[in-house]
C-alpha cells in the first residue's frame, strides 16, 4: 500500500510546535476527504474499505467541509481545556480515579500500567469523560470544576465526532451490503455505551531514557477518532518483515482507525491494527504531547460476534468459536488488562483480536 499523501504539499507543522523530522519512517496511510465521503463519492467510499481492511488505519481530512471544521474548531477548545485539566494538583486529579469501581471513566495517573516485557510503567496522564454523561444517558459523575463549566463544549465536540462514527459505520454497512441502519444501529448516540472523550498528556522524556510511553495493544471499540499535533504514535502494519512505524500527525486532519468491536463483527474481514506511542522524534521529543481523542463504541448490550447478513462477511469455519462476551464485559476486560494496581495476570502487550478474537477447537 502506498501512502496517498504528500507531506510537502502540507504544513509541515502546527502553530508553536517543533517540525516533525522528515527522515523517520512513517506509516503509508491513506488520506480521505470527509466532504467526498458526505457527497456520496464511490471513489471515496472505496478508499475507506480499503484502508479498513488492510491497516485500519487512514488519515480523515476535515477542512474541506463545514462539518469538519467545525469539528477541528470544537477538537482546538478542547485541547486548550486538556491543558487547563491537567494543570490541576495530582491529588485533585486523583480524586476523580474511578477504576476501583471498575469504572475507566475518570483520571488515570501516570505509571500504573505495564507498557514493556521489562516491566517499565506507562508515562501518560488520561481523563475519560462519559458521552453517557455528558449526553444525559446516564447520571452524571463527579467532576472537576474545569469540566464541569465545559458540558456544552463537550458535548458539541461529542456529537460531532459522533456524526463521523456514524457516517464511516453506514457507508462500510453499504459496503458490506448488510440489511440498512446494521452497524449504526449498534452505536446509538442515546444508547448506554462506553463511548468516551480522552484528554492524554505526556511530558518529555528524559535525554538518556527515552522509550515507550503507552504500550503496543490495539483499540477494543469500533472507531477511533484521533487528534493529536506531536508525534509519537507508532503502527507495526501487516507483514512478516515490518518494523514500527510512526503516524505523522497533520493539521486539519484526524487520524480514524478501527478495534476490536469491527473485526468482531466482520469475522476478521477488516483489521483492528496494532499501535503504541513512544517519545516524539525529532526536535518534537521535548515537547508536551497532548491528544483528544473520540472513541466510540457498541452499545454496552451488544454481543461481539459474527454479523449476519453479508455476503462479503467471512463465515464461521469448521472448529471455530466465537466468545460469547457482549461489548461492557468487553471493554472492561481490555481496559484495565495491564494495570498493576489493579490485576495480578498482567498482559502488557495485549492485541486484541490479533490475537484472541476467536477461540479455535482443538
Amino acid at each position: 500500500m502506498q501512502s496517498q499523501v504528500d507531506h510537502k504539499e502540507i504544513a509541515n507543522n502546527f502553530p508553536d510546535i517543533p517540525p516533525f523530522p522528515d527522515d523517520v519512517a512513517t506509516a503509508p496511510l491513506l488520506r480521505l476527504s470527509l466532504g467526498k465521503l458526505l457527497a456520496g463519492d464511490p471513489a471515496e467510499y472505496a478508499k475507506l474499505f480499503q484502508a479498513s481492511t488492510d491497516i485500519g488505519f487512514f488519515y480523515l481530512d476535515l477542512s474541506d467541509s463545514e462539518q469538519g471544521s467545525s469539528l477541528l474548531g470544537d477538537a482546538d477548545t478542547l485541547f486548550k481545556l486538556g491543558e487547563s485539566l491537567f494543570d490541576l494538583s495530582l491529588d485533585e486529579k486523583k480524586k476523580y480515579d474511578f477504576s476501583g469501581q471498575n469504572s475507566y471513566f475518570g483520571y488515570k495517573a501516570q505509571g500504573v500500567a505495564v507498557v514493556d516485557k521489562q516491566g517499565n510503567l506507562d508515562r501518560n496522564e488520561f481523563y475519560n469523560v462519559s458521552k453517557d454523561d455528558i449526553m444525559g444517558v446516564s447520571n452524571p459523575l463527579p467532576a472537576p470544576g474545569v469540566l464541569q463549566e465545559s458540558r456544552a463544549q463537550l458535548g458539541s465536540f461529542m456529537q460531532g465526532s459522533h456524526a463521523i462514527v456514524t457516517l464511516i459505520l453506514d457507508i462500510l454497512n453499504k459496503q458490506l451490503s448488510l440489511p440498512k441502519g446494521t452497524l449504526p444501529n449498534l452505536h446509538r448516540r442515546q444508547a448506554v455505551s462506553g463511548d468516551q472523550v480522552r484528554f492524554v498528556k505526556a511530558p518529555p522524556q528524559p535525554v538518556d531514557d527515552r522509550r515507550t510511553a503507552l504500550g503496543q495493544h490495539t483499540d477494543f471499540g469500533s472507531l477511533t477518532v484521533l487528534f493529536n499535533r506531536v508525534g509519537g504514535l507508532q503502527v507495526l502494519p501487516p507483514g512478516a518483515d515490518t518494523e514500527w512505524v510512526y503516524v505523522r500527525p497533520l493539521p486539519g486532519h484526524a487520524i480514524v482507525n478501527l478495534g476490536d468491536a469491527m473485526v468482531k463483527f466482520t469475522n476478521g474481514l477488516f483489521r483492528s491494527n496494532i499501535h503504541r506511542v513512544v517519545a516524539p522524534p525529532g526536535l518534537q521529543a521535548e515537547s508536551t504531547r497532548y491528544s483528544l481523542v473520540y472513541f466510540a463504541r457498541p452499545e454496552d448490550s451488544v454481543m461481539l460476534r459474527r454479523l449476519e447478513g453479508s455476503e462479503q462477511i467471512p463465515r464461521i469455519r469448521d472448529g471455530q468459536v466465537e466468545e460469547e462476551i457482549n461489548s461492557k464485559d468487553w471493554i472492561i476486560r481490555q481496559a484495565f488488562r495491564a494495570r498493576v494496581d489493579l490485576v495480578d495476570d498482567i498482559d502488557y502487550k495485549s492485541a486484541g483480536t490479533e490475537q484472541i478474537s476467536m477461540k479455535i477447537k482443538v
